[in-house]
């Protein structure tokens, strides 16, 4: 698992659609209006040349297609991508300065200068709320933040100023790191299920749930008693042990198909001690099914 949650701090550019299926799409449905706009002229009699603004008409959904996206959509992937740059050269210098090893890097007015510029990364974070890269930055320096502290109080001599100011920094930085490292989990967890849900492929449904549950790993080893976090993984280790179920039985059922009944019987077997196991909630007439279709083959293997 320590693979995924090395994965899942890379960092990753908005979705863009590639060309040549959008415009794949867009043709398509220029044609579909097309026959659409002829049917509807042709069967009214309202024209004699229906053709005409049939293809004007497609014409025109063709044009505005690539309007929208060399245009508009461009234009807002490509915002967002400099809104990125600009929030990693600037947390990159909060760092740098952070990590800075001077007897006087936390003075008063760095350790309000850093938190200043916390809380303006987090107003930013919340205005681009459903990009998680956003909100990592922030607990990222956040934990760049508290490990400067920690290293800095035992310097500070007894009385002074800086130990009341690292105090009250260290709680402000641990309710944003709090925050936002949860709302980064929910958003790169859900997203990463949903592609594991929309895969075809049983290996790709298994790679996005697993980078998934590694996601929630990663938060847990911050706050390993949160209650949304504990509940995530579990419902995302049944999904992943829902997946590897359905893999083994689809096996299974490809080796009794080809005649080899001893690993088709060895597979089901897998499947039903991964379903006791890891995942009680599977359904019980799978079950149930399964069970027949082990006891079937015991029997012929009985008999052979």
């Amino acid at each position: 698992m320590q693979r995924y949650r090395g994965q899942i701090l890379r960092h990753r550019r908005p979705f863009w659609f590639p060309a040549s299926n959008y415009y794949i799409l867009s043709v398509s449905v220029a044609f579909a209006f097309f026959f659409l706009v002829w049917g509807i002229l042709n069967d009214g009699r309202e024209s004699t040349t229906p053709w005409i603004p049939a293809g004007v008409g497609a014409a025109i959904v063709l044009g505005s297609a690539v309007l929208i996206r060399e245009v508009v959509l461009r234009e807002a992937r490509d915002r967002f991508i400099r809104s990125q740059r600009l929030i990693d050269q600037s947390v990159a210098g909060i760092a740098r300065r952070v990590q800075e090893r001077d007897p006087s890097k936390l003075t008063l007015e760095r350790n309000a200068a850093i938190l200043h510029e916390i809380a303006r990364k987090s107003e930013a974070a919340k205005v681009l709320g459903r990009f998680g890269e956003g909100h990592r930055e922030v607990f990222d320096l956040c934990s760049e933040y508290l490990s400067a502290v920690e290293r800095e109080l035992p310097t500070v001599g007894a009385g002074s100023p800086r130990i009341a100011a690292l105090r009250r920094g260290t709680e402000v930085a641990e309710r944003y790191h709090h925050y936002h490292l949860l709302q980064w989990a929910e958003i790169e967890s859900r997203a990463l299920t949903q592609q594991a849900r929309s895969h075809d492929k049983i290996a790709s449904k298994l790679e996005s749930a697993k980078q998934a549950v590694g996601v929630l790993e990663f938060a847990l080893d911050s706050y390993p008693y949160e209650p949304t976090l504990v509940e995530s993984r579990k419902v995302l280790l049944e999904l992943v042990s829902t997946v590897r179920f359905s893999d083994l039985i689809q096996r299974a059922e490809r080796a009794s198909f080809k005649g080899n009944e001893r690993r088709a019987l060895s597979l089901y077997q897998d499947a039903m001690f991964l379903a006791e196991r890891e995942n009680p909630d599977i359904q019980d007439d799978t079950i149930e099914q399964v069970n027949k279709e082990i006891a079937r083959l015991r029997g012929t293997s009985s008999d052979a």
